[in-house]
């Protein structure tokens, strides 16, 4: 599919050299003095998508803000943080203790949401980032809130799961709700969840010229009646209108939980069994392109809530996106190549001759007044039959979930 380049596909992009920075910091917090062998970071090439020929070394001395190359009097080629770096990891930890009971709110809410009020711990894991969570998640912070969840094991296969302790009736409403009655936060909710007649917040590309085509149908989804997604949704019947339109109200409020206002694709097909969602689930985001968009660049397919975003920022950023901001920044420069010094002479390292910065976004360039061409694919996503999507070979613009 031939399209212009949609604003959310800059998100993406912006954040491909930052999330390799951040996933190496990462490595460096888990060692004892946050320092680690380069050659140690081999293992890692896959999660940094930084395949062979391409050296690690050369790939950390992009960054000479945050990381340090020096080798021991054995000639082992190390890597550490600078003094900014540590500073910048210490900042992010009180970000995350300061806001944890509000994410303890939303895992909570997650669990209130699956059918049978428990996920697998793993499977929570993916989202640790997207939800404010600490690197101890699973050993640690689960067990921090148990008037909220608790921890079990299956006899059967010893798997994990995080399971609800007491539903929180003020819990059970909805972001949209919220936003419908003009508050933050809910207190004496007495009434159980159950449908709701709500309608999503659109917002298409600006040049986008095809919904004035499509209207009544667009209208006539949007009055359509819907469960709560913390309702029971046991009864419903995969496929039918009412299964789909829950599905959506699902997507809509984990996307509204998530730091960034968006997710892994492939990370919410995990749980479409736990939160009743339909096998196609990639079909169903496409064709409510005007509430959701997803992204095709990377390896991995991001799905954006459209209306956090005004062309390719986020409206409302938390501290944690602030953070994150401020740790790009510090990433990429130019100069001469910096010389790698030994322990020994680590004192007397200058700060002059930075290298020259050749990473992926350095030169990136998005035109944003390409002819809009979203045309066939979306049409038929939105407004055909019921029958599958046929996406072929791994070069398609989008792959089946």
């Amino acid at each position: 599919m031939n399209k212009r380049v949609h604003d959310l596909e800059i998100v993406t992009e912006k954040w491909k050299i930052a999330n390799k920075v951040l996933f190496l910091m990462e490595v460096l917090k888990k060692e004892p003095e946050m320092i680690i062998p380069v050659r140690s970071l081999d293992e890692f090439r896959r999660q940094i998508n930084l395949p062979k020929p391409h050296k690690i070394s050369d790939f950390i001395r992009k960054s000479p803000k945050l990381f340090e190359l020096y080798k021991d009097r054995n000639g082992v080629l190390w890597c550490g943080m600078t003094k900014q770096a540590e500073k910048l990891v210490e900042e992010e930890e009180k970000i995350i203790e300061k806001h944890q009971d509000k994410a303890a709110e939303h895992v909570t809410r997650f669990l209130m949401m699956s059918v049978d009020k428990r996920l697998r711990l793993d499977k929570i894991a993916h989202f640790r980032r997207d939800f404010c969570l600490p690197t101890d998640f699973r050993t640690n912070w689960a067990h921090k809130y148990p008037q909220l969840f608790k921890v079990v094991k299956c006899d059967v296969d010893e798997i994990e799961y995080l399971e609800l302790v007491s539903w929180n009736a003020n819990w059970a409403i909805t972001e949209l709700e919220k936003k419908a009655m003009e508050i933050t936060e809910v207190t004496n909710n007495v009434h159980a969840p159950g449908l709701l007649s709500l309608p999503f917040p659109l917002k298409f590309p600006p040049n986008y010229k095809k919904v004035y085509r499509y209207g009544g149908k667009i209208e006539h989804f949007q009055k359509r009646s819907y469960l709560s997604p913390y309702a029971d949704a046991r009864e419903l019947k995969a496929g039918s209108l009412e299964f789909d339109k829950r599905a959506v109200a699902v997507m809509h409020e984990l996307l509204s939980f998530s730091i960034e206002k968006r997710l892994v694709t492939d990370h919410l097909t995990h749980f479409r069994q736990e939160l009743v969602m339909p096998q196609k689930l990639m079909r169903l985001l496409l064709k409510h392109f005007g509430i959701f968009y997803v992204s095709e660049r990377g390896k991995r397919f991001s799905v954006f809530l459209t209306e956090a975003y005004e062309r390719s920022e986020l409206i409302n950023k938390g501290p944690w996106v602030l953070w994150r901001e401020k740790i790009q920044g510090f990433i990429g420069y130019r100069g001469k190549k910096k010389k790698i010094e030994t322990f020994s002479d680590m004192s007397d390292m200058e700060d002059d001759g930075l290298f020259e910065n050749d990473s992926e976004d350095e030169n990136i360039q998005i035109d944003l007044e390409q002819e809009d061409n979203i045309g066939s694919l979306e049409e038929n996503a939105f407004f055909g039959d019921n029958n599958e999507m046929e996406i072929s070979a791994p070069s398609a613009n989008f792959m089946r979930l």
